[in-house]
């Protein structure tokens, strides 16, 4: 066997290792999900009857249809904003390289290594002398901030791989740099979109640190925050807590298998420049 079917097979082996990591954790979703409180053969084993009570249980105890209802809500109006947003901030980024753009360009990216857990106190300070606890708006609005720009980072080097001469000779017929954004340069950003869409809709769908502490109240709370009340020092409703889970994930997942054909490509253009 020469080297090259070496190496091919090595790489071969390396991506089944990968793909049973990340399938593991989800096999013992599904198996916990399914075994009622009574089964204690072990987690590995595949229950011999479904059990669908965790499911009705957690559905009814943390009432999650009115956390996805939040979730959707907080979740569609955040990406919608933090993409609108993005793309628009992106293009005089990627098409002006002045120093003022190259400066603001250099603020977006460092402001992503910063944790949001840092400034959380100040946040929860402000965000409560505005009234905007259990508020959709300031959860949005936060989401909204600490995503834009990645979003921002992602679109402004998609952007740069576009060639100028479209903008050139759109603008030679007369459109102008509105017109040839949303004409031209737009239905260009499709797989960079749906890779923004994927990442930011995920991170926003599965937050937990700022559900927490500003969407207290029970008609406000997030599928995570309503999750956690099965655990305490008294209670620990594993079962629960997986189907619930289980449930929540799958609005997300059908997200992704949607979309999943633009995410790669978008996401390796996306960073090529900048």
């Amino acid at each position: 066997m020469n080297n090259r079917a070496m190496k091919k097979n090595a790489l071969f082996l390396l991506m089944i290792v990968i793909a049973v990591v990340h399938i593991l954790p989800f096999y013992l979703l599904l198996t916990t999900s399914f075994k009622p409180e009574s089964d204690t053969s072990s987690k590995w084993l595949w229950p011999h009857a479904l059990y669908f009570g965790n499911f009705t249980n957690a559905w009814k105890h943390a009432h999650l249809g009115t956390a996805i209802v939040n979730n959707v809500i907080i979740t569609g109006i955040a990406v919608t904003l933090v993409v609108f947003l993005g793309c628009l901030a992106s293009y005089p980024l990627a098409r002006f390289k002045t120093r003022l753009n190259k400066f603001m360009y250099t603020v977006f990216v460092a402001t992503m290594i910063v944790p949001p857990l840092t400034i959380l106190v100040p946040l929860y300070k402000f965000v409560a002398g505005m009234g905007g606890m259990n508020t959709y708006w300031a959860i949005i609005l936060l989401h909204v901030t600490f995503n834009l720009p990645m979003a921002i980072f992602l679109f402004t080097g998609f952007i740069s791989t576009i060639p100028k001469e479209l903008d050139e000779a759109a603008m030679i017929d007369g459109t102008s740099r509105i017109g040839l954004f949303f004409r031209i340069i737009m239905p260009l950003l499709k797989p960079i979109t749906a890779t923004v869409i994927i990442l930011t809709g995920v991170t926003i769908w599965n937050d937990y640190q700022f559900s927490l502490f500003f969407l207290q109240s029970s008609d406000s709370q997030t599928i995570t925050v309503a999750l956690s009340s099965f655990f305490s020092q008294y209670v620990n409703n594993i079962g629960w807590v997986a189907a619930g889970s289980f449930m929540g994930a799958l609005p997300i997942i059908a997200l992704y298998l949607f979309l999943q054909k633009y995410f790669i490509s978008g996401l390796s253009s996306g960073a090529v420049k900048g």
